[in-house]
């Protein structure tokens, strides 16, 4: 199972060499994981040299919450939430990516050495799209029913792993019709964003379809609501089964985990990926 390398600007990563890890740092007081934990910049700043010494290949930094019902807020204070903590990480040569579906923070970002914009909203703004072709940056086409404050509200899809391939589909051809280079896109079927539990487990046994878009496939499931469904546990007790979930994705072919805890799925990825390399060679011995 060979998976696309993705191209974010200034390196390019391989999940055939070990599936990405993507870290989690919410410069935010209301997340759902960790709300207020990384508010101040020195917070957020040792949070992400955290996970990249833990073993993270990009730390992702958000300023606005995208849990469900989150309120919004102002381009200038999410920009001042996140350019330190961008800066200071990049300096000290940590690949960051930002976390935001607004132009002006994305560029401001970039300017701060941001490497990837991971936006939820697909670039659906055309600026969004312009700046990330002018600059190079990789790019994160997220699917999401709705927007953070309605997308719960009651999600209906006549065949959800379609329907949300189809979306991506159209998504990478804007993108790059755009000017955005296909190399530097990834994709995120946008687990429960706008999607019942049902509908997150069909699209983590649909990962194989979406990795037939030919770009590397992106789930975040940390930590999320329907792992605590499934489990009964509290968000604080989630990252042993974010772990098993993120090993199933990617010996289901997805190629990007986003995720809080790094350690517990570097360990999960790392007999995910060594099953992979097997019956990859398995299959070449045949």
């Amino acid at each position: 199972m060979r998976r696309p390398r993705w191209h974010v600007k200034g390196a390019v990563l391989d999940p055939n060499r070990g599936t990405i890890i993507m870290g989690v740092v919410n410069a935010t007081p209301d997340s759902f994981s960790d709300g207020g934990r990384c508010l101040s910049e020195d917070a957020a700043v040792a949070s992400g040299l955290r996970m990249w010494s833990e073993g993270a290949h990009i730390v992702d930094v958000g300023g606005e919450s995208t849990r469900p019902g989150a309120a919004g807020v102002s381009e200038e204070e999410e920009i001042g939430r996140v350019v330190g903590v961008v800066a200071r990480l990049a300096s000290a040569g940590v690949l960051v990516s930002i976390d935001t579906s607004k132009p002006g923070v994305a560029e401001a970002a970039i300017e701060a050495g941001a490497a990837v914009v991971n936006d939820v909203t697909a670039l659906e703004d055309p600026g969004m799209a312009s700046l990330c072709a002018s600059s190079g940056v990789g790019v994160v086409l997220m699917h999401m029913r709705g927007n953070p404050r309605t997308m719960q509200t009651d999600p209906h899809y006549a065949e959800v792993v379609a329907e949300v391939s189809e979306f991506l589909r159209r998504r990478i051809g804007a993108a790059t019709a755009a000017g955005v280079d296909r190399h530097t896109i990834a994709v995120d079927p946008g687990i429960g964003f706008g999607k019942t539990l049902q509908h997150n487990l069909a699209l983590l046994n649909g990962l194989p379809d979406l990795a037939e878009l030919g770009r590397p496939v992106l789930i975040g499931v940390s930590r999320k609501a329907f792992l605590g469904a499934l489990t009964d546990r509290s968000v604080e007790e989630r990252d042993g089964v974010t772990a098993v979930a993120s090993g199933i994705g990617a010996l289901l072919g997805a190629s990007v985990m986003r995720v809080h805890d790094v350690p517990s799925t570097r360990d999960a990825l790392a007999l995910a990926d060594a099953m992979v390399a097997a019956m990859d060679e398995g299959d070449a011995d045949r």
